[in-house]
């Protein structure tokens, strides 16, 4: 979102204060953002915490403010993406009926810019026919909209109505100003560690965190992709908008794994599988007792390879990731020959600034003719994307 224009439009609704942490997630991604008020929201939150935020003055009345500006038409004009959050049910019945009588609805009503409307309001308001109708309308109109949440709301009640969650709005903005240059395509990302049991309460993993591949995901959705999202055990957050299957073992990633790649015109296989698993899994937690005990491991399916020999009869793309501490460019070509692979990237996770743990990486890229990109230190976020630009060149010359 680096240099993005958003405006954040916020109404009279409970979920108000929301916003705020909305703006701070906005700013943290890069977006230079404004906020617009409902003189109703302002009983909610002040402007003075959406300035404070933004470090942009935060406009509530048409007619409050000195000079000659036209905001309520520059700021819709202007910026790449608007978003009512939250947008109770008499701002969506305005938007429906162009009625512009407050500075955000001339605003809205003027835009060029996509908008993006996220409904907060009680379960009944929410069902009732007339809203109902009126959320249809913005959608027919090419308006965004997206589906409160389930839960309990301000009213002491159970529910839909819910204001959506915060990260998940971001999400969707990210969507609405991606290039959608990957739409149609459906791609299948493996991401995390698999653990492998030694007892009920013991197993063995790595030190993979999943981050990579779950920025793979994230990156692919955003810009049109279907995605299928292959994950071991993880602390981080399902990616909003693709198709998350969990799993645990290697034996389960590659029943997954095999089950979905056919259907897909992209695997990328992120995930830190266990090369190998005991032999036994003990029915009992293994007491402590003698000094040392050994453990009696077996090799795991090699899924990548697996996938690797059917390649050419599905007419997939398929890329491998290399985690190495030496020898990083011999190893990944290897790999990349051995599994048949289109695109190997390869990074040296013994650095501190690359690999397992953290949210940055520095990889090189390895084509099938030998050809190797280096490729700076970046955010996770960064590399999958570019990941994702050579894997598109790789795609177009498949299907010329």
């Amino acid at each position: 979102m680096k240099d993005k224009e958003i405006v954040v439009g916020i109404t009279g609704g409970i979920a108000s204060y929301k916003a705020a942490e909305l703006v701070r997630l906005f700013i943290k991604a890069g977006a230079n953002t404004k906020v617009a008020m409902t003189v109703n929201a302002t009983r909610f939150i002040t402007p003075l915490t959406f300035e404070a935020l933004s470090g942009n003055p935060v406009i509530c009345d048409m007619f409050g403010r000195k000079g000659t500006s036209i905001e309520h038409i520059t700021w819709g004009q202007k910026a790449d993406l608007v978003v009512i959050a939250p947008a109770t049910a008499n701002f969506i019945a305005k938007m429906a009926h162009g009625i512009a009588d407050d500075f955000l609805s001339t605003m809205v009503l003027a835009a060029t810019a996509n908008i993006l409307v996220c409904p907060s309001m009680n379960s009944q308001m929410l069902k009732n026919i007339a809203v109902q109708k009126n959320i249809a309308a913005l959608k027919e109109r090419a308006i965004a909209v997206m589906e409160p949440e389930v839960g309990e709301l301000a009213c002491h009640t159970e529910g839909p109505g819910r204001l959506p969650g915060l990260e998940q709005i971001v999400e969707q903005s990210w969507s609405m100003l991606s290039q959608q240059d990957l739409s149609g395509l459906r791609i299948l990302v493996t991401a995390g560690p698999t653990v492998e049991s030694i007892d009920p309460v013991r197993y063995i993993t790595n030190r993979s965190t999943g981050k990579m591949g779950y920025a793979l995901a994230r990156a692919g959705r955003r810009r049109g992709a279907t995605v299928t999202l292959v994950s071991g055990p993880t602390s981080l957050r399902q990616p909003f908008g693709v198709t998350f299957r969990g799993v645990k073992t290697a034996k389960e990633m590659k029943r997954v794994v095999l089950e979905n790649g056919p259907n897909c015109d992209i695997i990328i296989k992120a995930a830190a599988v266990s090369d190998y698993r005991p032999r036994h899994c003990a029915q009992h937690k293994i007491k402590k007792g003698v000094e040392s005990i050994s453990l009696d491991l077996v090799k795991n399916p090699d899924i990548l390879a697996q996938l690797g020999e059917t390649k050419n009869k599905f007419s997939h793309i398929l890329v491998g990731f290399a985690a190495e501490t030496n020898d990083l460019l011999a190893n990944a070509k290897k790999k990349l020959k051995a599994k048949n692979l289109d695109m190997i990237v390869a990074n040296d996770v013994s650095r501190d600034d690359a690999g397992f743990e953290i949210d940055t990486n520095i990889v090189k890229i390895i084509y099938e003719d030998g050809h190797a990109e280096q490729l700076p230190i970046m955010t996770k976020d960064e590399v999958a994307d570019l990941v994702l630009d050579r894997i598109k060149i790789l795609w177009k010359g498949v299907t010329v």
